[in-house]
């Protein structure tokens, strides 16, 4: 075949892909690596790691957070909080990993670096070591904080009949609305 017919048929590919509403660059990343065909589209899979991306980096940051209060608080409940924290973080530690699997089965790199995930999160870092208390109202927060981002991007997850994320987003919204609310509980 001729270079001008390879040109024609390649030209031929674009714009049928384009037409397919395929673009360029994801028709590139195709010939990368093996193509995808899980029943979700590439548009859908796209949005959906793109959900899933701030939902780890949030995670992430809610673990981190977990994790530094668990060292640094003292006081009264020093014991109770230790060991909740413990527990917290272990649990967000393991959540980490499946939200990042995830975003691997539809095709996308997770983002895996600080800097990645203080673009993507919507829980603010905490300057200093506050008092237990601010710790318990701080992760409160944060657990409502990655509630709702999960919340945010389901009807995209449901629209594309992801049930594996929405298995996964569903189970993350149990645990994070259920330790928000325990928490909570300590403040009253």
């Amino acid at each position: 075949m001729s270079a001008s017919n390879k040109a024609a048929k390649n030209a031929s590919k674009t714009a049928k892909a384009e037409k397919d509403g395929k673009s360029v660059a994801s028709k590139i990343k195709i010939v990368a690596g093996p193509a995808i065909d899980i029943g979700i589209s590439e548009a859908d899979r796209a949005k959906i790691a793109a959900g899933l991306s701030h939902l780890l980096a949030d995670t992430y940051t809610l673990y981190l957070k977990t994790h530094n209060f668990h060292w640094n608080v003292v006081g009264p409940m020093f014991n109770t909080l230790h060991l909740m924290f413990e527990t917290q973080y272990n649990e967000l530690a393991l959540a980490v990993d499946l939200v990042a699997e995830r975003i691997r089965a539809l095709g996308y790199p997770a983002p895996g670096t600080f800097s990645e995930f203080a673009k993507l999160t919507a829980i603010p870092e905490t300057k200093g070591v506050p008092r237990a208390e601010e710790m318990v109202a701080l992760l409160v927060a944060g657990h409502e904080t990655v509630a709702r981002t999960a919340r945010k991007f389901f009807p995209t997850v449901d629209a594309a009949n992801d049930e594996p994320t929405a298995d996964l987003l569903t189970q993350r919204m149990q645990e994070h609305e259920k330790t928000a609310w325990m928490l909570r509980s300590l403040l009253t």
